[in-house]
């Protein structure tokens, strides 16, 4: 699927209830991982003690950071959307965020988004978007969640 391409609120507006679309697939490495932990201070050996996650892991290897997953999403999401004529893009919240499935090292993740209400506000669209990071040959995603933007156009 191709970037879509938003120029307008009134462009935006024609999408609510309708997915957006879906990113390329993304492996999430161990080096990955490791400089997230380091970035985060988060060493849990689930994430970073290879021998011993293949050993005491029921998953047996390493797995992704919940809040990695979270932190990868802005990457995803511009390959879905490009959103033009906007003096500032501010992420507002996120809601309903449930983790269904341990990303384990060398999974592929994509997102698939569905832009679920848009709303004006004097000006500020503020874009309701359920998002769900997908697990290449999985059928239990990693993430879903409501994510809130607020689009300041021109």
């Amino acid at each position: 699927m191709s970037k879509l391409i938003i120029n307008s609120f009134a462009e935006f507006e024609q999408y609510v209830g309708k997915e957006l679309g879906v990113s390329d697939y993304l492996k999430i490495t161990q080096d990955r991982i490791n400089k997230f932990a380091e970035a985060t201070l988060d060493y849990q050996w689930i994430h970073v003690d290879e021998e011993r996650a293949k050993v005491e892991s029921p998953f047996k290897s390493t797995i992704a950071h919940g809040y990695l997953m979270v932190s990868i999403l802005p990457y995803l999401w511009d390959q879905v959307i490009e959103v033009n004529n906007v003096k500032m893009l501010i992420n507002y919240g996120i809601e309903k965020l449930k983790f269904n499935q341990a990303v384990v090292v060398n999974d592929e993740i994509r997102l698939r988004v569905k832009l679920e209400s848009l709303v004006n506000l004097r000006g500020i669209a503020k874009a309701e978007l359920k998002v769900i990071l997908e697990i290449k040959d999985s059928p239990k995603n990693a993430l879903e969640e409501t994510v809130i933007f607020l689009y300041h156009f021109n």
